[in-house]
């Protein structure tokens, strides 16, 4: 090996080449011919492994092997064997500059450990590919686990690569920074806290990717796309895209849609305000009038003659109609609203459904429907409520009532 080592610096040095110039030429030559050695190496090793992996994942039926060359696993793995040949012939190509020698063995075990994490992250970003076409993790943030892995991998990376330029041991390294602990926490927060608030959401399945949330603090309002350790994505309905801070989840108020969405129901809850003025008791005229209205005509006929019927019973004097037991144009209305719901194909019935009076307002009485549409994709969901509010308006006339509207010279 010494033989090898001087080879062209003898030859040098029988050509009449001073001694200093002889080692520097010698050294050189060393140094291209095993970078020569390195690279044919690691081009052939290349191919073996790519073909090998190739045709490995062809026989194979999970396609966990095809994502692993995606993510060039087998080729980063390709780089070890050069890279061995490099650590080990050095000290030959720089025996006569021990200096220089220091220097390339430091500056190779760091790409030992840049090229290590880059198989480590090769890896693990082919577990997330793969998780994440199994139905049961698609909705897992994955992304914020990984990058917790990655974060330990480059931190464990960095004390090794100091530990290395320093000539501190690792462990007396590590050691040492206890003292930078508070330092490091802050340097830190922001991924501690998305790390802790990760495993909050996915042990408590708040968020789900895909899931709706509305959150206004952020001005978001739409499906969960990505979940990671540091922010959560949310694409907005208008397809932009909103940037929330995962830890945000945990301390902030958000909503999220996803029980309605597997409820099989969307709320309706919108009312109508109907003038207070235009509320009256029913005389016989409007009884006999209302009970052409297909949909409550049965109930207006077994009203009337119960009410008559106590009335009767009572001896009231209904000459004038407050006496007694009475129909109402809003009280009808309501029930004529109530059949609607029920009747309506695209209201589902078996949630909530109720047509209800609230507490009086300055501008009138709200008479409310509180229901389930049946189809909850928002085109949809926005098509039912224009559909049954089109017919609540249009209806209000016909009980002689009015729906209240601001106007500057309208005081009632």
């Amino acid at each position: 090996m010494l033989s090898i080592r001087h080879y062209i610096y003898d030859l040098l040095i029988e050509q009449g080449v001073s001694e200093n110039t002889a080692q520097y030429l010698n050294m050189l030559a060393l140094l291209l011919g095993l970078l020569i050695i390195a690279f044919i190496v690691d081009y052939i090793t290349k191919r073996i492994l790519w073909k090998f992996s190739a045709s490995i994942a062809n026989r194979t039926k999970t396609n966990f092997d095809n994502i692993l060359i995606s993510n060039k696993l087998p080729r980063n793995v390709a780089h070890i064997i050069p890279l061995i040949i490099l650590i080990e012939f050095v000290p030959d190509v720089f025996s006569d500059f021990s200096y220089f020698e220091n220097i390339v063995e430091k500056t190779l075990k760091i790409i030992t450990i840049l090229l290590t994490l880059r198989i480590i992250r090769s890896f693990l970003n082919s577990v997330k590919d793969y998780l994440k076409t199994l139905p049961r993790y698609k909705d897992k943030p994955i992304d914020s686990y990984i990058q917790v892995f990655m974060i330990f991998a480059w931190i464990l990376g960095i004390f090794a690569t100091f530990s290395i330029l320093t000539g501190v041991t690792f462990l007396n390294f590590a050691i040492s920074l206890g003292t930078a602990s508070a330092v490091i926490l802050l340097i830190f927060k922001d991924t501690i806290l998305g790390f802790v608030a990760s495993i909050q959401v996915s042990i408590n399945d708040m968020v789900r990717i895909g899931d709706w949330i509305t959150f206004e603090k952020y001005g978001a309002d739409g499906d969960v796309i990505e979940i990671n350790l540091a922010t959560v994505k949310v694409q907005n309905w208008d397809k932009t895209i909103t940037t929330i801070p995962t830890y945000a989840l945990i301390s902030d108020s958000f909503k999220n849609w996803r029980g309605m969405m597997n409820s099989g129901g969307r709320r309706i809850k919108r009312s109508v305000i109907i003038k207070a003025s235009t509320i009256k008791f029913l005389s016989d005229d409007d009884i006999e009038r209302f009970k052409h209205i297909e949909l409550i005509s049965n109930y207006i006929e077994q009203r009337s003659k119960e009410i008559k019927k106590f009335n009767t019973e009572k001896g009231i004097n209904k000459s004038i109609l407050i006496n007694g037991r009475n129909l109402t144009n809003f009280g009808v209305f309501r029930k004529y609203l109530q059949t609607y719901m029920d009747n309506h194909s695209a209201i589902n019935k078996d949630m909530t459904l109720m047509v209800r009076q609230l507490e009086p307002t300055p501008q009138g009485i709200p008479m409310e429907i509180y229901a389930f549409s049946s189809d909850i994709r928002w085109e949809n969901y926005e098509y039912i409520i224009g559909d049954v509010f089109d017919h609540v308006l249009a209806s209000v006339k016909y009980f002689d009532l009015e729906i209240y509207e601001l106007s500057l010279g309208n005081k009632n």
